[in-house]
């Protein structure tokens, strides 16, 4: 390896670092934004819990996504490392573009673009079925999120649902789903990792009920649902206040941890080819994300969650819930599935969709238009621009 190729591989590294630390200065912070709204949590220690939080959840779910960016977006190539470092700059110049233009620019858009674009110039071809597989997901994703937000927002206005029976009950929900999400802990292949498959593999050979789904594991689902469900009902008998506040504080948690599993393989996978050809675990690069995240949750996200918070503090706590619920059972799904998602694009949707339960008023057509058109120019400009970069620095450079 020449010298040069290192000095690539080392710019490569830093601005897989660096876009990780970016992620979780800016992505990672509106889980926790409804509860420093609501008071529930000072700034600074959700800072603390955002970072933590994040970076526990990049190196326990982040696997599938960072695989599918960095092997799944092209055919015939491999990402080399100059072009993980051109498709890293690239995504990183249409971020900064969206936080100076106040339109935020999804990280996924800009990363899966711009990795397209540098697997082109590299020679490679189009993987058509898992364009069609994000698109697919993509599209779906605002219309679910936004039905799911104003389902929920409407169950906790619904005046003959006690509070203390419809927060308990969504609190159940998000146990049951965290029973049956992958986390790295527990031993099996990616996508079969779950608390419940773990449960079942102890307990030996049960009745299936639906495919793989035996009758431990929906019992160690509902078991977990209603441990959850239990404790909430007793914080909200205490105090109904306090009880959300928990379950904001809880919800934020979750939903963190979840949004470090979507996010960091954007900064991740395009290091993966390196990795795997240096037989370099693919846990050793999570932890490397996990370190930015962590960083730059600790260091960036106090600033923007004091904005973000003051737009969750008008919603109110109870359309905060209902716009982060959806951002958590989205965002496994995505994982599950190991497709690479936008937070932006969760939560606004989650956000239109409870706000459309007390009308359309608050909801500008305008600039969700602007919005929704800034998303696809970030697509397809990433692309082009990525496949530019690239070729301008193979020419300079003379690496490939």
């Amino acid at each position: 390896m020449t010298v040069g190729t290192i000095a690539v591989v080392v710019v490569a590294i830093l601005a897989s670092f660096f876009m990780a630390w970016s992620l979780g200065a800016s992505s990672n912070s509106p889980p926790f934004a409804p509860a420093v709204g609501a008071n529930a949590i000072p700034t600074m220690r959700a800072a603390f819990f955002i970072g933590v939080f994040a970076a526990l959840g990049a190196i326990a779910q982040g696997g599938s996504i960072s695989e599918t960016v960095g092997t799944g977006l092209i055919d015939g190539v491999s990402i080399s490392p100059l072009g993980a470092a051109a498709g890293l700059f690239t995504a990183a110049l249409f971020i900064a573009l969206g936080v100076s233009t106040g339109y935020p620019i999804p990280a996924a858009f800009a990363t899966t673009g711009a990795m397209v674009g540098v697997g082109l110039a590299l020679g490679g071809n189009p993987a058509w079925d898992t364009y069609q597989r994000i698109g697919t997901f993509w599209v779906s994703v605002p219309f679910v999120s936004a039905t799911i937000a104003y389902t929920t927002a409407s169950l906790l206005r619904n005046d003959s649902i006690p509070e203390t029976a419809g927060v308990p009950f969504l609190g159940g929900l998000v146990g049951f789903v965290l029973a049956n999400v992958d986390i790295a802990v527990f031993p099996g292949e990616i996508g079969q990792r779950t608390l419940s498959r773990f449960v079942s593999a102890q307990v030996g050979t049960t009745p299936t009920l639906f495919g793989t789904i035996d009758v431990v594991m929906i019992l160690t689902s509902f078991v977990v649902g209603a441990v959850v469900f239990a404790v909430l009902r007793r914080s909200m008998e205490r105090s109904v206040e306090g009880g959300i506040r928990q379950f904001l504080v809880g919800l934020g948690a979750v939903v963190a941890f979840s949004s470090g599993g979507s996010q960091v393989g954007l900064a991740t996978g395009p290091l993966e080819p390196l990795f795997t050809t240096f037989a370099v675990p693919s846990i050793t690069l999570l932890v490397l994300g996990a370190v930015g995240i962590l960083l730059g949750a600790w260091m960036g996200s106090p600033r923007l969650l004091q904005a973000v918070s003051r737009e969750y503090s008008k919603l109110g706590v109870r359309r905060s819930i209902a716009a982060l619920v959806p951002g958590f059972l989205i965002a496994q799904a995505a994982i599950a599935l190991g497709i690479p998602i936008s937070f932006n694009n969760i939560i606004i949707s989650s956000v239109i969709g409870s706000g459309l339960v007390v009308g359309s008023g608050g909801v500008s057509g305008r600039k969700i238009a602007f919005t929704l058109s800034a998303w696809i120019v970030s697509l397809g400009g990433a692309l082009l621009l990525g496949y530019g970069i690239y070729t301008v620095l193979t020419m300079l450079t003379g690496i490939r």
